[in-house]
């Protein structure tokens, strides 16, 4: 108990003794937030949605549309069902696979205990979100192109 007293006392001796050099502020010849562009404020001049067509096109990590399968392993199954779900979905945009059953034809089938939906279900939800969002990017590329002037 004594030696966690004397530390304690040692720190804020310390603490104290050092107050004084923070409170003169910044030495001579600093240069301030005025005088230093790179400090201030300044408009983000990152691409958005809005202002730039190509990002609104791109599709989401599989992880993505995998959130809501279980990262737990399962005694007598190989991987988890994320990382099956995950497998699938790079089947499915590889276009390996035509429909999400198919890509998920290896995720298991069993209900776990606490679980919402087997890995199976979850897996073929991910893959209708995929699919859909992959007609939705194709549909927006193709009003693009069409929607383009021609330079004739």
């Amino acid at each position: 108990m004594k030696s966690f007293v004397r530390t304690a006392a040692l720190t804020a001796v310390l603490a104290l003794s050092a107050s004084p050099a923070f409170a003169q502020g910044p030495p001579e010849g600093t240069p301030s937030a005025e005088n230093n562009p790179g400090t201030q404020h300044q408009p983000s001049d990152r691409p958005t949605a809005e202002n730039n067509p190509g990002t609104a096109r791109k599709l989401a990590a599989p992880g993505r549309y995998c959130k809501d399968a279980s990262k737990e392993r399962v005694e007598g199954q190989k991987g988890t069902a994320f990382s099956a779900c995950v497998k699938a979905q790079a089947r499915l945009r590889s276009g390996k696979a035509d429909s999400p059953r198919e890509a998920c034809k290896g995720a298991s089938k069993r209900r776990v205990k606490g679980e919402k939906g087997t890995a199976f279900s979850t897996c073929v939800k991910a893959g209708a979100k995929l699919l859909k969002d992959q007609k939705a990017q194709e549909e927006a590329a193709q009003e693009e192109t069409t929607e383009a002037p021609s330079e004739s």
